[in-house]
């Protein structure tokens, strides 16, 4: 995979890739070329087979503020319905990227989640956040729809319809407890144990089996918008599938010879 330049990227012997938008001095706002690196290293992520669990994460007191002003936003008053199309597909690619994936991706939110930071997040299949990660869908502060990179699909679904509505209608920020207690955040931890916390999490699913994780995410994706007999159907296959992987066979042998499993 080539070595994003626009950001942090780092790989250990766990099989935990992390990477880090690392603009401190603009609250990691992302950049046209921050956009393209970001959802091409999420498309390579699929052919590193070493790697199991990726972590996104910010530097300084910022996950990331969304798109920068002066490079992003104040670029896009000179284009055309054409360019502005060409932008914003972009940004659903990164998006459609994180979510295809087959692999679990921890959003490790360090300070304030804005804008497209915020849909990065919701994209993430979990949140752990520090209690000064207070989170915004701001999008209609700046007189654009609250709908935006998959927000008005996944943020329901994670919150409730309702919730969703307001949250999307104001474009408020939210306190890290609060969004813990209404779901986004799957949990809050104090600044100073937030790395360890995110580390914990992943290797714990990085020791997991790779295989059923990412069977499970792809189920999770799917099912979304199927009816109840077809999610009944898709998930007795995946199961079937998941059956047929070695994986399987040495969950079963740990159990019977007492150990942990080590899995693939």
């Amino acid at each position: 995979m080539k070595q994003p330049t626009t950001f942090l990227y780092e790989q250990d012997e766990h099989g935990i890739a992390t990477i880090t938008l690392n603009r401190p001095e603009r609250l990691n706002a992302l950049t046209f070329e921050v956009y393209r690196e970001l959802t091409d290293t999420f498309a390579a992520l699929r052919e590193e087979g070493e790697v199991r669990v990726i972590v996104i994460t910010g530097s300084g007191r910022a996950f990331c503020s969304g798109g920068d002003v002066h490079d992003i936003i104040g670029e896009l008053f000179s284009r055309n319905m054409e360019g502005l199309l060409e932008f914003t597909r972009m940004t659903c690619e990164l998006i459609q990227n994180i979510r295809a994936l087959p692999k679990p991706v921890i959003a490790s939110l360090n300070g304030t989640t804005a804008g497209a930071g915020a849909r990065i997040a919701l994209a993430c299949d979990l949140r752990i956040a520090s209690e000064e990660a207070k989170i915004a869908f701001l999008f209609v502060k700046v007189g654009l729809a609250g709908t935006d990179m998959a927000a008005s699909y996944l943020l329901p679904r994670v919150v409730g319809l309702s919730k969703a509505t307001e949250l999307l209608f104001t474009g408020d920020f939210v306190s890290a407890p609060e969004a813990e207690r209404i779901g986004l955040y799957n949990r809050v931890v104090p600044a100073g144990e937030l790395a360890s916390a995110t580390r914990e999490f992943a290797e714990r699913l990085a020791r997991g089996p790779a295989f059923a994780l990412g069977k499970t995410k792809e189920m999770l994706n799917r099912e979304l918008d199927m009816n109840l007999q077809t999610a009944l159907e898709s998930e007795a296959q995946a199961q079937a599938i998941c059956m047929q992987h070695p994986d399987y066979r040495e969950a079963y042998e740990a159990f019977v010879e007492k150990r942990k499993a080590k899995f693939r």
